[in-house]
């Protein structure tokens, strides 16, 4: 049993009380002890009016998943004995850092009456987290003092890559007729491998007329062509130091670990085969290319294998051990960061390596706090500087993805909303001009 604010208001009233009757009559200075009794009293009394302990019966249910960037709920069925006056129940949990916890409304405390309350729960990257325990407190009837109990939970949530990016572009992009057209390839130059051969219509490519089966038909036929399929398409995470850093709250390790789960389904739904590769100043993660998307749950449970490092990245190394492990040409999407074009040298010489032999899509995110600082007007002389500086590091980032676009490499640059689109998008163009 606690007071509260309210009761600590009411001893502080009997301060100038008791001035003012001493400065009136010093003899009945007694008055100033009897109000603080009283208010001693009476907090006591609301604190054994309150709810005890033992007559709030409290259930917990965690949830088993939590994707990382979204809330799941942990479910508290509140039910208090029937036979106490009705209050409001304050509710807290406490979980791993790894887990943020929100706090909900005060809930009204019937008795006899379950009340079901959710509490937030908000994975800020991947593992596993606990929630410990659960704290509620409530108040007497007259609100002087509150009392409170704390209920062990000691659930384990797992914290996973979201997919539900995933799920959303299994239906935006499963259709055949979204992939490739809403008419197989037919003309010229929109694929190369032979599908079948159809009656020729006008409007369609004389060029695409197969004169032989023609004549063998005795009518105009022509060949239908598709997007080659079976492609090795390779996601390489940087797992360094830069890739650990938060960004909207996330690592950006988890932001680009689930624009490449949207891209390995897309990948996968297509006929392409699709590997992974992580790595910093080692090589942490190589996964062989799988094809069908009965595979997919195997490329999930490998990305959530990426764990975080605070190393620098060794571009050289696991550059070049990637090329070692690839035995045909591949499309290569490489989500990395960097600061400059001093710490970027290396890289750039690494990927100049790797775009000789493989199609290399060089996947980033942009930081909105430095655009931010160079648009905002200044009001001081640190946002004066601050803005040089955010300036400079925007302007040294296009040299450096200038740099790489005139070695061949297909540069993405975009915010951390839109690379998830972008990247499927420019997917679907390297497939339709088969660039690979």
């Amino acid at each position: 049993m606690r007071p509260t604010p309210r009761a600590v208001a009411l001893f502080a009233a009997g301060v100038p009380l008791a001035l003012l009757v001493v400065l009136v009559d010093d003899s009945l200075w007694k008055l100033g002890f009897g109000h603080l009794g009283f208010a001693i009293a009476l907090t006591w009394l609301d604190g054994q009016r309150a709810l005890p302990s033992h007559a709030l019966d409290i259930v917990v249910q965690a949830p088993a998943r939590v994707f990382v960037g979204e809330e799941e709920r942990l479910a508290v069925t509140l039910t208090p004995a029937g036979r106490w006056p009705p209050t409001t129940a304050e509710l807290a949990c406490d979980a791993d850092p790894g887990l943020a916890v929100g706090r909900p409304d005060r809930e009204p405390l019937v008795p006899g009456r379950p009340v079901n309350v959710s509490i937030p729960l908000r994975a800020l990257r991947r593992g596993t987290a606990r929630v410990h325990r659960l704290w509620v407190r409530w108040p007497g009837p007259l609100g002087l003092a509150t009392r409170r109990t704390i209920h062990p939970v000691e659930s384990t949530v797992a914290m996973l890559p979201n997919v539900r990016a995933v799920h959303r572009g299994s239906l935006r992009y499963g259709a055949r007729d979204v992939l490739f057209g809403s008419k197989p390839q037919s003309q010229q130059g929109d694929g190369s491998e032979f599908e079948a051969l159809r009656d020729y219509l006008p409007g369609l490519d004389h060029r695409s007329i197969d004169w032989k089966h023609s004549a063998r038909h005795r009518t105009p036929v022509c060949k239908e062509f598709r997007a080659e399929r079976n492609h090795q398409v390779i996601l390489a995470f940087d797992t360094g130091r830069l890739m650990s850093e938060p960004l909207e709250g996330i690592p950006r390790l988890d932001h680009a670990i689930h624009s490449g789960l949207a891209l390995a389904w897309l990948s996968l739904r297509s006929g392409d085969q699709v590997g992974l590769f992580g790595f910093d100043a080692t090589v942490r993660l190589s996964m062989a290319p799988v094809r069908g998307t009965r595979h997919f749950i195997r490329i999930l449970e490998a990305a959530a294998r990426l764990d975080y490092h605070h190393d620098e990245t060794n571009f050289t190394l696991g550059l070049v051990e990637l090329m070692a492990r690839l035995r045909r040409r591949s499309l290569v999407i490489l989500q990395t960061e960097f600061v400059d074009t001093v710490t970027a040298e290396l890289m750039v010489a690494s990927l100049e390596r790797l775009a000789a032999r493989h199609l290399v899509v060089f996947v980033t995110m942009q930081d909105a706090g430095l655009s931010e600082a160079v648009n905002a007007p200044p009001s001081r002389v640190t946002d004066l500087s601050r803005a040089v500086i955010a300036g400079s590091l925007l302007r040294e980032r296009r040299i450096v993805l200038e740099r790489l676009r005139r070695l061949g490499v297909l540069c993405l640059d975009a915010p951390r909303a839109q690379v998830g689109t972008d990247l499927l998008n420019r997917y679907l163009m390297i497939r339709r001009r088969e660039l690979i």
